[in-house]
């Protein structure tokens, strides 16, 4: 693999648009930019912005649908670990997670089920607990230790990937957006914008939320749930969680600036709400409130509540493959920062060499058409 640094690639293949600036969008970039396509990636906002920029930014496998879900997600992990390996650290910490959200023979038919898979998970005692977070209170008989998990800085991990594509030739056009995808004869010529249209020989559309009009306009069906999220996170305190809990009222995490974070859905992984009805700060202090039961000794204020529309398609499982005219290739998905790597890694082993990965085989567009 090409690593950052060696200087631009000579770019002798296909000119691809990658629509879609967050997460997967940089991801894709970096990967077809490392194997030396011609790249220009076009979003309306800023590199990260949208869901990536209000991400809770947990990378996990011990949430999933199904066991090729699991396969994919538990990949997911691996292929971050690679990337690091192969360009350097990024802003993830891998700080493991503890999970509460069960008790009883719920929790212990959760263990079991994860260990059968082949995922790393323990069971801990509430003394084992408190001997690892001094500083935590509410604490329950029992947890799940899920020690390969971890965390990002979503936006951070975002623009650095975004700068190893752009290092290696990739160009980003910010600001502007896609307001139509062109064809001609069936093949893909380009991406029409506001300001003129921008040829292309491939179109890769990454754009979240944003992609379902762009793909029905080609005549590809791309069914989209209204999944909104919020997150609640607290002014700066002192350093007192370094890794992920997963309470019966919500997941909580410290990021490194020293904010304390939670979306405000308790099981936000499952959550199936499609609306916000009450208002965001009401719901944010109630939020607040449930982390403060966690932390007693802390002064815990609130310093911001952020929505962002999760990108999640019609079955809750990823979309990943061609659709469409010849040059169209959709990755739109949840959760985009446990599943980025790897599917920046097949989805352009795809694009350039043809299907060959049995992990996204289920998760292929031609189940919506």
């Amino acid at each position: 693999m090409l690593r950052v640094g060696e200087g631009i690639r000579a770019m002798t293949g296909q000119k691809t648009i990658v629509i879609g600036a967050g997460i997967i969008g940089c991801s894709l970039a970096r990967a077809l930019a490392v194997a030396g396509e011609n790249v220009v990636v076009l979003d309306s906002a800023r590199v990260g912005a949208g869901a990536s920029g209000a991400s809770f930014g947990w990378i996990n496998a011990s949430f999933h649908a199904d066991k090729a879900h699991f396969r994919l997600r538990h990949a997911g992990i691996a292929a971050w670990h690679q990337l690091e390996a192969d360009r350097g650290a990024l802003p993830i910490h891998w700080g493991g997670a503890f999970c509460w959200e069960e008790q009883g023979a719920a929790m212990a038919r959760t263990g079991d089920a994860l260990g059968q898979l082949g995922y790393g998970v323990e069971t801990v005692t509430r003394a084992q607990l408190q001997r690892r977070l001094p500083g935590l209170g509410c604490l329950p008989e029992h947890a799940l230790h899920f020690p390969e998990e971890g965390v990002a800085d979503v936006s951070a991990v975002t623009r650095e990937l975004a700068q190893d594509a752009a290092s290696m030739g990739a160009r980003f056009v910010t600001g502007v957006a896609a307001d139509a995808i062109c064809e001609s004869r069936g093949r893909i010529t380009g991406v029409r914008t506001a300001q003129g249209e921008i040829a292309a020989d491939r179109v890769v559309l990454a754009a979240g939320c944003g992609a379902a009009a762009l793909a029905e306009a080609m005549g590809v069906a791309l069914p989209m749930l209204s999944r909104p999220g919020l997150l609640t996170v607290t002014r700066p305190v002192a350093p007192v969680l370094d890794t992920v809990l997963v309470t019966e009222g919500g997941e909580i995490r410290q990021l490194a600036d020293g904010r304390i974070m939670m979306p405000t859905s308790a099981g936000h992984q499952g959550d199936s709400a499609n609306a916000i009805t009450e208002p965001p700060l009401e719901i944010a202090e109630a939020a607040l409130g449930r982390i403060r039961r966690y932390f007693p000794r802390l002064s815990l204020n609130m310093e911001e509540v952020a929505l962002a529309w999760r990108p999640v398609p019609g079955d809750g499982l990823p979309v990943v493959g061609a659709a469409g005219p010849e040059g169209l290739y959709l990755s739109v998905l949840h959760s985009g920062v446990t599943l980025a790597a790897v599917v920046a890694e097949l989805a352009v082993r795809e694009m350039l060499e043809g299907p060959r990965s049995d992990l996204l085989g289920p998760y292929h567009p031609a189940r919506f058409q």
